[in-house]
């Protein structure tokens, strides 16, 4: 059995985590770290203690209304990819322990195009 690194939880809902396939399971926030348990599986699982977290980016949609998926890149240079149904309410609770400037958007198509082609914004 995996013991959890947190010792006070904010936040547990029900996630999805892309790892190759789709792992279903629980996404907990807590005091120590962000956490995923396979609801099938107890050998899979990810622990990243706030401490390891570089940038946590959030692909957001239709004017920020919508936020289908949220990735976590660590110190290492790992990334992870989330979802679950109240992706606010989770990106709200990891502010608690992340400065806001690690809280990033990323880029959307037409900006990945841009960058790709070198085109550069009139701004």
């Amino acid at each position: 059995m995996v013991q959890s690194l947190n010792t006070k939880i904010d936040l547990a809902i029900k996630g999805t985590a892309f790892m190759g396939i789709l792992n279903y399971g629980n996404i907990m926030i807590g005091d120590r770290a962000f956490e995923f348990y396979d609801l099938r599986d107890n050998r899979k699982y990810i622990q990243i203690p706030w401490q390891e977290i570089h940038y946590v980016m959030a692909s957001v949609m239709l004017g920020g209304r919508w936020i289908p998926r949220y990735s976590i890149q660590t110190k290492s240079g790992a990334i992870f990819t989330f979802s679950s149904k109240d992706p606010k309410k989770v990106l709200r609770t990891i502010r608690l322990y992340i400065e806001g400037d690690k809280m990033v958007r990323s880029l959307g198509f037409w900006d990945r195009v841009k960058r790709r082609f070198g085109f550069k914004d009139n701004q």
